[in-house]
């Protein structure tokens, strides 16, 4: 590659891949693998066989009973992980069950039979127990 140096300090690089003879100028490394080499993000460790499995599958009905386990944790089933101390959160219950009502409403008629009953049937309690909880 072609080098000038300037009065400034500045060093001018001719990464141009052709020459002007229109010929292919030899190049040690081209443009685009010397900017992959500098934006290469850093590989995450890969996951162990153990942390893949302490996961479950990804489904329909994992994530509806997600959203619902989350819903129970607001009315205050459950205790905070780290203080240890169970509190009610309504306005997130509400949230959380317009999202599964928003849901089952986009996804009527792409359900299977089995789908549509646990939505339904979460929706059902989660509502009836709002009201119990809101009254």
């Amino acid at each position: 590659m072609e080098e000038k140096k300037k009065d400034s300090g500045f060093v001018v690089k001719d990464k141009r891949l052709f020459g002007e003879d229109a010929e292919p100028r030899p190049q040690d490394e081209t443009p685009a693998s010397a900017e992959e080499k500098k934006e290469k993000p850093a590989e995450k460790p890969k996951e162990t066989p153990q942390q893949e499995a302490d996961y479950p599958p990804i489904t329909f009905a994992n994530f509806v009973l997600s959203l619902s386990t989350s819903a129970l944790y607001h009315f205050g089933d459950f205790p905070d992980p780290e203080g240890g101390k169970t509190e009610k959160n309504l306005p997130a219950v509400k949230q959380t069950i317009d999202i599964l009502d928003m849901l089952h409403i986009k996804t009527k008629g792409n359900l299977d039979e089995n789908e549509s009953q646990l939505i339904e049937g979460v929706l059902y309690e989660l509502k009836m127990r709002f009201v119990k909880e809101k009254g």
